[in-house]
């Protein structure tokens, strides 16, 4: 029966390998860009609702501490307390606007005792490496406004450090509230608040996410076309084989090199 033929270890392993592809476009590269696609639909909706809204009192945003969530993210909102300046820290290895910044991250006291993670902003690295001094947060009792934000997360879940090439500066890897805490001995609330231009200790704003579609939901339909290409073309080949006079029915003739039909040919005219 021909298609024995297709059992051949070449053609099973081909078989696997197509299959595999198309499972993985089908079940995880197709639905990992579709979910991006959606995070962007629900941040451009978050912003739109937020920027004609007036900034609320933060703890009717997130009331007894409750950590920010995609309801809640980039809603401005006010707030009042200290800078406490001691328990700073500095993230790195940030990109803000295509170029290299470090963000500066201070905790703020509320007046109910509870503390608050304030990215006061961004500066421009020195020499490339280097934290460059910046302006210190104002003491005493100031009015912020502020968008809030959801904790980032170190996918590598490294510490807070400092040392002599920091320039007395706390590092931490990402801006989130648990690495500030732990290094400072702290308790901030969760999420952290992203500082408008204009607020006391602002230092250069960041700058809000472009509100645009992206190209996520066209990459999942190509990973979606890729998979379908791969299974018709398995069963285009598949179907060319088994037909009679399939490359598969006989052994193909081994081609001979230069070699030997030179050889041929002088055996020939002897």
């Amino acid at each position: 029966m021909r298609l024995r033929l297709l059992l051949r270890p070449g053609w099973l392993l081909l078989a696997f390998v197509v299959v595999v592809f198309a499972a993985a476009c089908f079940t995880l590269l197709a639905p990992w860009q579709f979910e991006r696609n959606a995070e962007r639909e629900a941040t451009n909706a978050a912003l739109e609702s937020s920027t004609g809204a007036d900034p609320a009192p933060l703890d009717d945003v997130l009331p007894a501490g409750a950590a920010p969530g995609p309801a809640t993210e980039w809603r401005r909102v006010t707030l009042r307390g200290q800078y406490l300046t001691d328990a700073e820290a500095v993230a790195r290895l940030r990109t803000v606007q295509g170029n290299a910044a470090f963000e500066v991250l201070t905790p703020f006291r509320l007046p109910d005792g509870s503390t608050v993670l304030v990215d006061r902003g961004y500066v421009r690295p020195v020499g490339g490496i280097r934290v460059p001094g910046f302006a210190p947060a104002p003491e005493g009792t100031v009015d912020l406004v502020a968008r809030v934000r959801v904790d980032e997360r170190d996918p590598q879940g490294r510490p807070a450090f400092e040392d002599a090439t920091t320039d007395g500066h706390r590092q931490v890897y990402a801006v989130d509230s648990r690495a500030v805490a732990d290094a400072a001995g702290l308790a901030l609330r969760p999420g952290y608040l992203q500082l408008e231009d204009g607020s006391p200790g602002v230092l250069s704003a960041l700058p809000l996410p472009l509100m645009e579609a992206g190209p996520f939901f066209s990459y999942a339909l190509q990973w979606i076309a890729f998979g379908v290409m791969a299974l018709l073309g398995l069963f285009y080949f598949t179907w060319r084989e088994v037909k009679p006079g399939g490359a598969l029915a006989e052994p193909r003739p081994r081609r001979l090199s230069v070699a030997e039909q030179l050889a041929e040919d002088e055996y020939s005219r002897a």
